[in-house]
């Protein structure tokens, strides 16, 4: 078999069951006994640069030649590898027996910032002298090109991780191992690396995550709490469970760190100009101060700090009017040069025009507004030093610090009169009250305080003093009368009527009545001073009235048997009431109670009933027969009467036929004469208009001759002038229309000057300015030259169409100044 360079097979000996490796350059011939292990010759492996292979079952190699045990083989290393690179093995080797190729691969290229995690599959020591046990792990870093070793196993290639701007990596160790750093970190520890750039893990560090910075904002700060003791990338030792703010003056970007915990992002509180907040707990020096409160003014903004809490909400200032003020209350010891100093509970007021914010020393009880009064309007004020109320009326009046709006409850009939009766709806109960008395009216007012009574006449407007309160008047109502049915706060002066039923009015014959009366009365004020007073002392005047009179009507009708009461009862019924004047013998025209000046002037009986039924049945018996009676007279008056008035219209009757026949006969007399009158005047009137119509009808017959005429002369005048017209309209046309024509001459003759004009000039520019001057100049110069020639001075061509003045020609021919 033919070896080539670089070639091998393996040769076996049956003798010795030895194998040989037999290399190229050679011709190999197999003896008896031999075998080839090998169909073809192998070649010899050949490493390329940064290449290896991993040889399984190496031979013992001593100075670069195999080792030879004592029966002649070749020791092979049984179970173990063999890694052979380009640079320990530069030129091709061959595989020796036992040996097997198991790969050829390049060498891992580590960048830089990478890493090649190496594990240790037995116990060795590396060429650094480090002892590394089966299973450690370790790091080769970049840039570098790993040269494997049969010891070590590669496991992955560590890939570094970018830290950009604003971003954080957090790690883990997950055994215990020195940070980047230097610092020593316990297994299951977290830490954060900051600095930007790429970062390689170290062999016993985990990425949990790339943690992004939170952008701070003037509209963004962070409520951060520790979880465990620590000192913050600020350089501040944060105890656990310690609450801090982390601002954009601290700095414009935040990472959280292993043991910070987000409580929450945190808005601004933002105060304008007009705008102020009480903050409880501030933070001074790092500490809240429990139980403090400070005042915050706009405009302004800032955040809340962890522990501090805001009161209630923003608050807007408090901007005074002319016409307001803050009534306010001293809560602590509190000085200001505008009101000296005050004392925990001391009351004050300011007033506007201003604007006030209140320190936190100062609590506003309320808002006080200036109240404007009209003249017929008021409120009730009490002191609240003394205790005094007095009614300010007809003002603008804004309420003092030691001052109050008193409230003044009335009755409840009292309100309920004043609606009804004053036309009082929803009285404030601070305000003042008010009554409008009505005309012819008069209301009683007693004051409490000083125990007096005041009366006043209608109308007129009632305002009561604090202290005052009006007297209700209980009077009888309805009919029969009674008692306090009618409450009013105003008594009618009258005059105006009250109706009562007298019942149990018995006669001396014992009959007894029920009587309906009608009085008319009023009260008698001469002095409203003294008389408006007395009015009053009768409470229940109405009543009294009815009592007293039905009291005497009694006494009278008692005195009397019933046939005589029921003759004059009106007049019975008056006299018991106004009594008799014997001086005039006349019944008095009027009664007057002395005790309220109270005045009856009339009375009227609407009634007069008997209560038992036989004096009820006598007394319809009367009447019916009187009511018969008094029907028959009055049927025979009736009847009487209208006979009289028969009689009487019968007489007017034939008076009334005479005077129409006298009448109608003058008619006739009168339509003789008109029929006569107007024969005349239809013959007189016939021939007058006959002759009239002759005459206008000759004159209509003249006039339309003549306007005829005259019509006949404009319509010639007309015609005429027509015609001149149409001839000088034509003439003018004609005329015109010569002149379009002798124009359009011009313009067209005009138009060919202008062609021929452009058309020479385009062709002298075509031809040339140097082009005419060589024309103008060849015609003499070749005729100069062909009478050179012939041995003439000039000639001239002539026919006999066109004659030449010789003896002009001549003087022509001959230059001037030319004496040749």
């Amino acid at each position: 078999m033919k070896l080539a360079p670089y070639q091998y097979i393996h040769v076996k000996d049956f003798n010795t069951n030895i194998t040989r490796c037999i290399f190229g350059p050679t011709n190999f011939v197999k003896q008896e006994g031999e075998e080839i292990l090998h169909d073809e010759p192998q070649s010899f492996v050949v490493l390329k640069p940064y290449t290896f292979a991993v040889i399984s079952d190496p031979v013992v190699m001593e100075n670069g030649e195999p080792v030879i045990d004592k029966f002649g083989a070749i020791k092979v290393r049984n179970g173990e590898n063999e890694i052979r690179t380009d640079k320990g093995y530069p030129e091709p080797f061959p595989l020796y027996p036992g040996e097997e190729l198991v790969q050829v691969d390049d060498l891992t290229v580590i960048p830089r910032d990478y890493a090649l995690k190496v594990r240790a599959n037995r116990n060795f020591i590396d060429s650094e002298g480090n002892a590394r046990g089966a299973g450690d792990e370790w790091l080769v870093r970049g840039p570098s090109i790993y040269i494997p070793k049969i010891e070590e196993d590669e496991v992955e290639v560590i890939q570094p991780i970018t830290i950009e701007k604003n971003r954080a990596l957090k790690l883990k160790a997950n055994f215990d191992c020195v940070d980047c750093y230097g610092k020593h970190r316990s297994a299951g520890e977290e830490w954060l690396v900051r600095e930007q750039g790429s970062y390689l893990l170290n062999i016993n560090e985990i990425m949990v995550e790339l943690v992004n910075a939170v952008v701070l904002t003037s509209f963004k700060a962070l409520h951060l709490t520790a979880t465990k003791t620590f000192i913050d990338v600020y350089g501040k030792e944060r105890k656990a469970g310690e609450e801090w703010l982390v601002t954009k003056e601290m700095a414009s970007t935040h990472i959280y760190d292993v043991y910070e915990k987000l409580v929450n992002e945190v808005n601004p509180i933002i105060l304008n100009n007009n705008e102020y907040c009480y903050i409880l707990n501030p933070v001074e020096s790092g500490t809240n101060k429990m139980g403090k409160k400070v005042l915050k003014r706009g405009p302004l903004a800032f955040f809340l700090n962890p522990g501090e809490i805001l009161e209630g909400t923003i608050m807007p200032n408090y901007i005074l009017g002319d016409d307001q003020g803050l009534l306010l209350k001293a809560l602590e010891i509190y000085h200001d040069e505008a009101v000296g100093t005050k004392l925990p509970g001391d009351v004050w007021m300011i007033k506007g025009p201003c604007n006030y914010v209140p320190p936190v020393e100062v609590t506003i009880i309320e808002n006080r507004d200036a109240i404007p009064l009209d003249s017929v309007e008021g409120i009730y004020v009490r002191n609240i030093n003394t205790g005094a109320v007095r009614a300010i009326t007809g003002q603008t009046y804004m309420l003092n610090a030691d001052e109050q709006l008193a409230n003044k409850n009335l009755p409840d009939v009292v309100d309920e009169l004043l609606q009804k009766q004053g036309g009082v709806r929803n009285r404030l109960p601070h305000n003042v009250v008010t009554f409008r008395v009505p005309y012819n009216t008069v209301v009683q007012i007693y004051d409490y305080k000083l125990k007096v009574s005041r009366v006043v006449f209608g109308p007129d407007l009632i305002m009561l003093n604090p202290d005052e309160e009006f007297t209700v008047n209980y009077l009888s109502g309805s009919t029969p009368k009674v008692p306090g049915r009618v409450k009013t706060l105003c008594v009618s002066l009258g005059p105006t009527f009250s109706t009562d039923r007298i019942q149990q009015v018995e006669t001396s014959d014992h009959a007894r009545l029920e009587l309906m009366l009608s009085y008319n009365w009023k009260f008698r004020v001469d002095n409203k001073e003294v008389d408006g007073h007395k009015i009053f002392n009768v409470r229940d005047f109405v009543g009294d009235m009815c009592s007293s009179v039905a009291s005497r009507i009694r006494a009278t009708v008692a005195s009397m048997p019933f046939e005589q009461f029921h003759k004059s009862s009106v007049r019975t019924i008056r006299r018991a009431i106004f009594g008799f004047d014997p001086k005039t013998d006349r019944i008095i025209d009027e009664v007057e109670n002395e005790a309220n000046n109270l005045v009856i002037f009339n009375v009227d009986v609407q009634r007069a009933e008997a209560m038992d039924k036989r004096t009820k049945e006598s007394l319809q018996k009367t009447v019916t027969q009187a009511i018969e009676t008094t029907t028959k007279i009055q049927e025979q008056e009736a009847r009487r009467q209208a006979h009289k008035v028969e009689q009487e219209e019968k007489a007017k009757l034939v008076q009334l036929v005479l005077d129409d026949k006298a009448k109608v006969e003058g008619a006739k007399k009168l339509l003789l004469e008109l029929q006569a009158e107007s024969s005349g005047i239809r013959s007189k009137g016939q021939a007058i208009a006959e002759a009239n119509a002759k005459s206008e009808a000759a004159e209509i017959s003249a006039k339309a001759d003549v306007t005829f005429a005259d019509l006949q002369a404009k319509a010639r005048k007309i015609k005429e002038f027509a015609e001149i017209e149409h001839d000088k309209l034509m003439k003018s046309l004609e005329l015109e229309h010569r002149k379009n024509l002798n124009l359009q001459d011009i313009n067209k003759a005009k138009g060919l000057a202008d062609i021929e004009s452009k058309k020479f000039k385009t062709i002298m520019d075509a031809i040339g300015q140097d082009t005419l001057v060589s024309i103008a100049s060849a015609g003499p110069e070749m005729q100069g030259e062909m009478l050179k020639s012939l041995g003439l001075q000039g000639y001239m061509v002539m026919d006999s169409k066109n004659p030449i003045n010789l003896f002009t020609t001549a003087s022509g021919m001959v230059l001037p100044g030319d004496n040749n």
